[in-house]
């Protein structure tokens, strides 16, 4: 019985989470106002606070890895920063997207004219303007619109840009190396 209700417990989180889903991609979604503006100056402090040496610089942007570092045998864990760990237990118990606790992070740091390189399954072009016209988001993107006319929207970004890439590892190892 009690597997029976956790199982239920997961399947009605995942289905609070339908609304949000965007068009064909089932795991692609916005969720408004899931953080809270206090919750996401936190976040951006710690992030920005955190040691020089925990920042990776990579040709278009910077990066921090928290969780451990990936290897092709699987992960070699390290625990999340308190800090980090309390969204990803709020991702994980509030969307049922995940069937255990979140176990990797990655942060990416893009300055107000990078984009994501067009080579993976997604992108942004490099540019200080970006078109918004039929994103998700349009009402929020408003907020922050410069409108060169009528049909075409953009938004001019004057800050960075930081993403969370959240993820459970399945392959996780204790002691990647024996001596």
């Amino acid at each position: 019985m009690e597997e029976e209700d956790n199982n239920n417990s997961s399947s009605s989180s995942k289905n609070k989470v339908d609304k949000f889903k965007i068009g064909s991609l089932p795991t692609l979604m916005y969720i408004p106002d899931f953080i809270t503006h206090d919750q996401q100056t936190l976040l951006l402090n710690n992030i920005n606070g955190a040691p020089h040496s925990k920042w990776k610089s990579l040709k278009n942007r910077r990066l921090q890895n928290w969780g451990g570092i990936v290897h092709e045998k699987g992960l070699l864990a390290q625990p999340l920063p308190p800090w980090l760990a309390k969204v990803t237990l709020k991702i994980c118990e509030e969307t049922g997207l995940f069937p255990a606790p979140i176990n990797h992070v990655l942060i990416n740091e893009y300055l107000p004219n990078q984009g994501i390189m067009v080579d993976y399954l997604h992108g942004i072009k490099d540019s200080e303007l970006q078109s918004f016209n039929g994103v998700v988001n349009e009402v929020e993107a408003l907020n922050y619109q410069e409108q060169d006319s009528e049909e075409v929207k953009n938004i001019h970004r004057t800050s960075n840009r930081i993403s969370l890439t959240c993820r459970l590892v399945l392959k996780v190892h204790k002691n990647l190396f024996k001596f």
